[in-house]
């Protein structure tokens, strides 16, 4: 079975998650500092071809009562980017509360504020991963 590649899309940064082989695990790979689109692009072209990635899925920030907001838009917007540039299938996935959980886990885990800031991403792109992975596997 082919991985899947998990991101958690902001302004300033893109979490990175990956599946494993067999598509039951995420395991986060980096936090990118965005600069460019293309230089975004370029990054995740690495992780797919290192991974082998078939297909993407991109965290969708819908508003607690299911609308889209902005920031889901420019997710979408990236996710077609994505899908034009890399000809993979990408796929949504709503991530309502994946953030706060990622930060919930971190800050029972122990982890500093500072540290915190530099995973945080790279966390919430894994729960984001691994509920499309949950979900897909039922």
């Amino acid at each position: 079975m082919a991985r899947i590649l998990g991101l958690d899309v902001g302004d300033k940064t893109i979490g990175v998650a990956v599946s494993d082989e067999m598509g039951w695990t995420a395991q986060g790979l980096e936090t990118i500092r965005r600069e460019s689109k293309e230089k975004d692009l370029a990054r995740l072209n690495e992780w797919i071809a290192q991974y082998q990635v078939a297909e993407i899925v991109v965290g969708l920030p819908k508003n607690m009562n299911g609308t889209i907001g902005p920031r889901a838009e420019l997710c979408q917007a990236f996710a077609t980017f994505l899908q034009e540039r890399t000809s993979l299938p990408v796929h949504m996935w709503d991530e309502r509360l994946t953030t706060m959980a990622a930060e919930k886990m971190l800050i029972s885990a122990d982890v500093s504020r500072k540290k915190r800031k530099t995973v945080i991403d790279k966390m919430a792109a894994t729960l984001i991963l691994q509920g499309y992975l949950d979900a897909k596997s039922r």
